[in-house]
């Protein structure tokens, strides 16, 4: 059971930037329009699960929810993994992702009640300066822009609810608008994205 991995963590989401759950306030989390879907790119730098070795997997986190709030739950979701993965990675990561083994991935797992069947794909990941882009075979492509102000400096937040939920260090992540689209036919609907964020989580379970 036990694990450890730390990652970079590349949301993008259906709302406009910024989107309202990092807020992490129920009152507050109401989606733009009316549900939301997040591609969440995780690039795992290092880690361990159960003896399995982690380090350089990719996959996608994909959770659809109906709204009008996170809260609410009611969530479909689909995990994506690279096929450059062997069995016994696709075995551990899903178990982590889907929240199965405990760690922050828990609480947003508990608001999916249809998790659909996990799908290995090949997916291609790309950097360009401060865009980071992923295309995930048949399904759909990951694209995240680093915000930045007149200086260049990239705008963060800092202690959002979600940030600390989801255990980013420092509790800071780096504003990233989107421009992702995602097409599964058994995910409730295809979509298209605007806001998104980036940050390095270090997440264990002992």
């Amino acid at each position: 059971m036990s694990w450890n991995l730390t990652a970079q963590f590349i949301e993008t989401c259906s709302c406009n930037m910024l989107c309202p759950c990092w807020y992490g306030v129920q009152e507050l989390m109401v989606m733009d329009q009316g549900w939301c879907a997040s591609p969440i790119l995780l690039r795992v730098q290092q880690g361990v699960s159960d003896g399995v070795d982690l380090s350089g997997s990719t996959l996608i986190i994909v959770p659809f929810f109906p709204g009008p709030t996170l809260y609410d739950g009611n969530g479909t979701a689909r995990v994506y993994i690279d096929a450059a993965t062997t069995v016994d990675q696709q075995r551990e990561l899903e178990a982590i992702f889907q929240g199965l083994k405990g760690g922050p991935m828990e609480i947003l797992g508990s608001l999916i009640s249809t998790w659909l069947p996990t799908q290995v794909t090949e997916i291609e990941v790309n950097e360009d300066g401060d865009t980071i882009t992923a295309t995930a075979g048949k399904f759909g492509r990951v694209k995240s822009d680093l915000l930045k102000n007149e200086s260049g400096r990239t705008m963060t937040m800092k202690n959002a609810g979600m940030a600390e939920t989801l255990e980013f260090n420092d509790a800071t992540a780096e504003l990233a608008p989107s421009a992702s689209y995602w097409e599964d036919p058994e995910l409730p609907r295809a979509f298209e994205t605007k806001s998104g964020a980036r940050a390095i989580c270090n997440w264990s379970v002992s």
